[in-house]
């Protein structure tokens, strides 16, 4: 009976430890309030261009605590993405990418979008710093996608 109760115990922390997390991060976490702004970011290609995939705007800046609805659009003719993180969580994040490229998304502060789709983030950003915002998928970082992401 012993040997039972703890194969139980044991098999429910991985559960009991997911649900009792939270998405916070430095960067901050999902919103619990209404925003008070929205920001729209667009992502495309310009074939013309040296670097191919872009975001506009090409940077992004918060302050510390201000709630703010990203509204994402995909203008462009490829599927993107649109991650928020320290750059060495991005860097980890696209390395797990160019290992499984199909790899699908369940976190607070990105989408993936088709062509032609529109998601949106509200988020309360957290503490002062630097931050980027980038496309994981491979060969779009490399290829411009990505961009500074300041919160003062």
């Amino acid at each position: 009976m012993k040997t039972t109760i703890t194969a139980l115990i044991f098999a429910a922390l991985p559960t009991l430890a997911l649900s009792g997390g939270t998405h916070d991060m430095a960067l901050g976490s999902p919103a619990h309030h209404k925003a008070t702004r929205t920001v729209e970011v667009v992502m495309k290609e310009d074939y013309n261009a040296e670097l191919v995939f872009v975001y506009e705007p090409k940077e992004l800046t918060f302050e510390a605590g201000e709630t703010v609805r990203l509204h994402i659009i995909n203008k462009g003719e490829e599927v993107h993405e649109f991650v928020m993180d320290t750059m060495e969580e991005n860097a980890k994040h696209k390395a797990m990418m160019e290992k499984f490229p199909e790899m699908e998304h369940d976190d607070p502060n990105a989408v993936r979008l088709e062509p032609g789709e529109e998601a949106e983030i509200i988020w309360t950003f957290g503490k002062p710093g630097s931050y980027e915002f980038a496309c994981l998928i491979p060969g779009h970082y490399e290829g411009g996608m990505h961009g500074p992401l300041t919160v003062n």
